[in-house]
């Protein structure tokens, strides 16, 4: 197991859901980290707020991904901050709800959104932060995708699209810069605000699943730290969907 003590990290959508898990969950294994947001300006501060008062260092920092210029200048402060970076972890994402067989359902404007947000923000971050990764003794990216990569179902098909690009950005890196190691988590349906008030399609989620259950922004974060903290992981994609994909 790689020692994390001493580390900083830069956790993109880190004031709510599961970008506060692993935020936190790095945080407790003495990890600082840069809460990233985009638009939850009480939550990330909150987030920091938190992950200070329990001991930790943490600071809250607004910049979309989906600008690279804002995000070099995220991650300069970081390594200011910090005085190095180490890990990325990709969680910032959106999405727009749209039926796969209505192709008219979504506008240009709205595809490139979504596959700007997720996988090319999830580019910058990787490609503003990679020297610091090369030179880091436990260099590593996560990436948050989806099993709606797996599978092809999902909110939308852009949103299918990018979590399968962020898939496949995972393994080309991990080819092209190793020993920095590059994992994405696949979930399934997340206990997060984006399901409030969707009792029914989280309860026709949870039937389907082998294990009766959804995952919880907390599974995700436990998750992130191991992948973190795994020596010999690199290029992997780890689903975790409570045996969603298997029930099918």
């Amino acid at each position: 197991m790689i020692e994390l003590r001493g580390a900083a990290a830069l956790v993109t959508g880190g004031g709510t859901g599961s970008g506060k898990a692993c935020a936190e969950a790095l945080a407790a294994a003495g990890v600082s980290v840069c809460v990233n947001y985009s638009r939850s300006a009480d939550d990330a501060e909150a987030t920091a707020a938190g992950i200070r008062d329990r001991g930790g260092n943490a600071f809250a920092h607004r910049a979309s991904v989906a600008d690279e210029d804002q995000v070099r200048e995220m991650v300069e402060r970081t390594v200011a901050e910090f005085g190095r970076l180490d890990i990325v972890v990709n969680c910032a994402g959106i999405t727009y709800f749209a039926p796969h067989d209505q192709l008219e359902a979504l506008s240009d404007a709205q595809w490139d959104e979504v596959l700007k947000v997720n996988l090319s923000g999830s580019l910058y971050a990787i490609r503003c932060a990679i020297e610091h990764l090369k030179a880091s003794p436990c260099g590593c990216v996560v990436s948050l995708s989806s099993i709606a990569a797996i599978s092809g179902s999902g909110s939308s098909i852009p949103y299918a699209v990018s979590k399968a690009g962020q898939i496949t950005i995972t393994k080309s890196l991990a080819r092209a810069f190793a020993p920095v190691r590059f994992n994405a988590i696949a979930p399934g349906v997340i206990l997060t605000r984006w399901v409030d008030g969707k009792d029914d399609f989280v309860a026709n989620y949870v039937d389907r699943t082998l294990l009766g259950r959804a995952c919880t922004a907390e599974d995700i974060g436990h998750a992130c730290l191991f992948l973190c903290q795994a020596p010999s992981i690199t290029g992997q994609t780890l689903v975790i969907d409570s045996g969603f994909l298997l029930g099918q």
